[in-house]
């Protein structure tokens, strides 16, 4: 991999014609909800903010970075409050916004699964579930905000853990994005993530395990 000091225009150019106009973000203004985590404790400093419509953008920006060793920073809901999903002060990272990937994918109400997109809503997937009349027990402060891929990245616990366990103990299954550009998986069915060899965050969309009461602990 090439080592790259500062992200290029010329970078950028070749990421804006793989995700078009309305999948990237280079107005200062535009930018900057997303180079601050949610409390303005942590700043940094990033010249784009690359929202991929689907996996096939994924893949290719991705591919771009790595060949050229630009650094990216998968973001979701930038709920969380350790720093992982901001960009370093010294403005050589992007940022891969995964919000528009938000799609669930398929539920199986007889298996007690659901596949769903890196970028889907917490509290969608809930819904869905109690929908399907199941419980899918991660539960947070926000669930309305955060994305299921920045939950497993973080392993997030949330109030019902004692019971369920972390969200890694909900996945039965991911399916990611090679920094070569090419997807691989564990799992047939499973939903779309970055990969931790890109970035020291992995986003991801698991398939989970349901518990088999719809009754909260």
């Amino acid at each position: 991999m090439a080592t790259q000091l500062h992200t290029t225009p010329s970078i950028i150019e070749r990421i804006g014609a793989v995700v078009g106009p309305q999948g990237l973000l280079t107005d200062p203004r535009d930018i900057e909800p997303f180079a601050a985590d949610w409390r303005g404790i942590y700043r940094g400093v990033t010249p784009a903010v690359v929202r991929p419509g689907n996996v096939e953008e994924v893949a290719a920006v991705v591919r771009i970075c790595a060949e050229t060793g630009t650094p990216l920073v998968p973001q979701g809901g930038n709920t969380g409050q350790s720093n992982g999903a901001v960009p370093r002060a010294d403005g050589t990272d992007l940022v891969i916004w995964l919000g528009r990937l938000n799609r669930i994918l398929e539920l199986d109400a007889l298996n007690n699964t659901i596949t769903a997109q890196a970028g889907c809503i917490l509290a969608a997937i809930q819904g869905a579930a109690a929908e399907a009349g199941r419980l899918f027990p991660l539960s947070l402060g926000a669930e309305g905000s955060c994305q299921i891929g920045g939950n497993l990245s973080t392993n997030a616990g949330g109030v019902n853990v004692l019971r369920y366990g972390n969200t890694r103990d909900l996945v039965l299954g991911l399916k990611w994005c090679c920094p070569t550009g090419a997807s691989g998986m564990d799992c047939a069915d499973c939903a779309r993530t970055i990969p931790d060899t890109i970035s020291s965050t992995c986003s991801s969309a698991p398939r989970a395990r349901w518990a088999s009461s719809p009754r909260r602990c």
